[in-house]
């Protein structure tokens, strides 16, 4: 006689799994995870441009802490153990580090110019980001762009669920 309890044991586990992540699932705050990765990369790239703009120099590891900064704050948030959660730190984070770069470089371009940071910034036309951008580009930020996007995806989930 085959045993037939193992198979009912699995098939009860399995449902009881799936439950609980459907209880995970409600919890999910997709609107709010939003918010929290577009406002923490913003407040990283203002962190990111002051450090560079004091230092002189811009540091990688601030593109690092810029991921795990944005997907910390997706993760607290949104309570997300989807996928998007972590397209989203993903992109926050590139955004991020992207944006961190821009207002890096127009200070700069705005001490050189003797000019009032917030009176560039609100002369900003998209053929100054590139000029600048292609000048404080360097083929080492896409490593530390990787990271970051690679961290902003990772530290975005909740749980994972597999």
């Amino acid at each position: 006689m085959v045993d037939q309890a193992a198979p009912q044991a699995a098939a009860a586990d399995a449902l009881s799994r799936e439950r609980a992540i459907a209880e995970i699932r409600k919890q999910q705050n997709p609107s709010l995870a939003i918010a929290a990765g577009v406002g923490t990369a913003i407040a990283a790239a203002i962190v990111w441009a002051v450090i560079t703009f004091v230092t002189k120099m811009e540091l990688g590891i601030v593109a690092v802490a810029v991921g795990y900064v944005v997907g910390r704050a997706i993760r607290e948030v949104g309570r997300g153990i989807d996928p998007v959660f972590g397209y989203l730190g993903a992109a926050c984070a590139l955004f991020g580090c992207t944006l961190g770069n821009l207002l890096s470089g127009l200070a700069f371009y705005a001490d050189a110019q003797h000019l009032p940071f917030f009176q560039v910034l609100m002369a900003f036309d998209l053929s100054l980001w590139v000029r600048l951008f292609g000048i404080l580009f360097q083929p080492l930020d896409l490593l530390f762009y990787g990271i970051a996007i690679y961290e902003g995806y990772r530290f975005s989930f909740r749980y994972r669920v597999r």
